[in-house]
């Protein structure tokens, strides 16, 4: 059985968890919007007590995909998909979209390589 030190973040991260691991801006916000979706479609499906075969005749879905959704598997589902289960569950869902922050530039050491790296360890959102 592992102590509860070893399972400590080696890592902790302030802003998108999916920017400090590595993924690209586009992959990083399309990420973040799947998450905040299914977030507040799990919160509500807890919420009013659904049950799995609940789910199954509201989101008029099979029953591995409410299960993968109930699993919190973002990979599994599309940002569409997402959408269209928080229609059927009568959440009311709205994306903002507004120009980026100014990000500092790179600079480039020596060797021409970037000198700013992607922390590839264990990331913990704060």
């Amino acid at each position: 059985m592992k102590s509860a030190a070893g399972n400590k973040p080696t890592h902790v991260v302030k802003g998108n968890i999916f920017d400090a691991l590595g993924f690209s801006a586009s992959e990083a916000s399309a990420l973040k919007i799947k998450a905040e979706i299914l977030s507040a479609i799990l919160e509500h499906v807890r919420t009013v007590g659904y049950t799995q075969a609940q789910l199954v005749d509201t989101l008029d879905e099979y029953q591995p995909s409410v299960s993968n959704l109930l699993k919190g598997r973002i990979s599994q589902v599309s940002i569409e998909k997402l959408l269209r289960y928080a229609d059927r569950l009568h959440l009311q869902t709205s994306i903002a979209v507004r120009p980026m922050e100014a990000k500092p530039h790179r600079t480039k050491s020596p060797t021409g390589l970037n000198t700013r790296r992607v922390a590839r360890k264990v990331a913990v959102a704060v």
